[in-house]
């Protein structure tokens, strides 16, 4: 029946959707508390942060995008991490944890080779950065009509975002531009090497209509079922 077919289909999206805002709200809420105990127990957590080519500072590759210099600091990272989080797991689930995990892995270890000064990184700007380098370049490599869509909306909403890797624009702002031009390499090297895993381009085959709709829909129902399952 096409109106139960429309129904149920409703209902899987919207459950993969609300699936889809687990873990980032549930890893913005982590930041949140991290702070909020910061700031009341006054711990001084920064302390923990990434301290380029210093041993005391391997920590930070782990640590560093879960402090933040304040609340202003903190707030300013919650709507791009909510909302780049949401969309990596909504369309490219079966990827969306090693994507999130290796962004941060690789930034952070980059950070704390190449950056220079003494001064201490932390933030989740790196992470925000990679999360918008995948999805802007993967959408462009796969040439899929919704991740085209995806590319455009990140263009849209955080094309400012390129704007921070110019601290001389900033001089009065204490900005980790090393954090958002590793996390927009890491995000990118990312976008190409998992460019064959998860959702394609349609791939037409005039001699079987059939076959090419199935093609088409197979990573999306794919996804579905684990929905579903889970």
């Amino acid at each position: 029946m096409p109106d139960q077919y429309g129904t149920d289909n409703l209902k899987t999206e919207q459950k993969r959707f609300f699936q889809s805002l687990i873990f980032p709200v549930a890893f913005v809420l982590l930041l949140w508390l991290i702070k909020a105990a910061d700031v009341i127990w006054d711990m001084d957590m920064n302390e923990y942060g990434l301290y380029p080519l210093k041993v005391k500072g391997l920590l930070g590759i782990i640590t560093s995008p879960l402090l933040h210099a304040g609340f202003s600091h903190l707030f300013a990272n919650t709507i791009p991490l909510l909302v780049l989080g949401s969309l990596l797991f909504y369309f490219y689930r079966p990827l969306a944890w090693q994507v999130f995990f290796l962004i941060w892995l690789m930034t952070g270890v980059w950070v704390w080779v190449f950056a220079r000064g003494s001064g201490v990184h932390i933030g989740a700007s790196g992470i925000i950065y990679g999360l918008a380098s995948f999805l802007f370049l993967s959408g462009i490599i796969r040439r899929e009509q919704r991740l085209m869509i995806i590319t455009l909306l990140v263009t849209f909403l955080y094309g400012s975002l390129l704007w921070g890797l110019f601290p001389q624009f900033f001089p009065k702002e204490h900005i980790s531009w090393e954090s958002h031009l590793m996390g927009l390499l890491s995000g990118a090297l990312l976008a190409i090497y998992y460019r064959k895993s998860g959702p394609q381009k349609k791939v037409y085959h005039w001699d079987d209509e059939d076959d090419s709709e199935q093609e088409e829909d197979a990573y999306w129902k794919s996804t579905s079922t684990l929905d579903e399952e889970t």
